[in-house]
């Protein structure tokens, strides 16, 4: 996470940080994959005003205490406003994420499926995946887990080895190292950012090829007339 500038915004004065100085993703394939999914869940809810979707922002689960602090690479919230955060503290939000989704690395694989699964558990988030890019860690690369009397039961796999997301309404599977989402209902596959600039580009291509074909129609005119 890139560094803030720091500041106090609490009444009561406990100093809740902004930022812990780190990267902000370990590898420039989690870097791409937590943006790819951030930007693919905001696009599918863009016209929803109340669904609030982030990554690696400080989320302060306990009042008073800064220590009691998650960063979850994606998550996704319902029912709050869809503004720009600072931090999401839950004492003033007063909503838990119902999706979190977490990429593991080498520095967090001990801590995504004790420490912040737990944490996760605790605090009621309906379900809670990980994908594990490099496949050097986690097996299967991709896992997921849904609260159920208020503890977490692994979801069982599609014959793909794809995991249902009814929280979202949404199918995770993996395609090659990147996770894909796609609309459980539809089929329709939520673009990466690459695939999103290419349909615009193939677009434009289109509409200039489209252009110069009208403009030398109108000159075959002129020259006829």
């Amino acid at each position: 996470m890139n560094a803030i500038p720091l500041q106090r915004h609490d009444d009561d004065d406990v100093y809740y940080p902004e930022s812990d100085g780190q990267p902000m993703a370990e590898t420039d394939l989690h870097l791409d994959e937590m943006v790819d999914l951030i930007h693919a869940l905001r696009r599918r809810y863009r016209h929803v005003p109340d669904v609030y979707v982030t990554g690696n922002l400080f989320f302060y689960y306990a009042k008073g205490d800064p220590r009691s602090v998650v960063a979850p690479d994606v998550f996704l919230v319902y029912g709050v406003a869809k503004r720009k955060r600072r931090t999401y503290k839950l004492w003033e939000e007063g909503r838990v994420p119902s999706l979190v989704i977490e990429l593991t690395s080498d520095s967090t694989k001990d801590e995504d499926l004790s420490k912040k699964k737990l944490c996760y558990e605790s605090l009621g988030v309906e379900e809670y995946f990980l994908h594990d890019p490099f496949g050097d860690y986690l097996d299967p690369t991709l896992q997921g887990f849904r609260l159920m009397n208020g503890r977490y039961r692994p979801i069982d796999p599609e014959p793909d080895g794809s995991l249902r997301s009814l929280a979202t309404g949404l199918i995770l599977q993996v395609e090659g190292t990147r996770l894909r989402l796609v609309d459980a209902v539809t089929g329709e596959r939520l673009l990466w950012d690459d695939e999103l600039d290419e349909k615009v580009e193939a677009t434009e291509r289109r509409a200039a090829a489209l252009e110069e074909e009208l403009a030398r129609l109108r000159r075959k005119l002129a020259e006829g007339a």
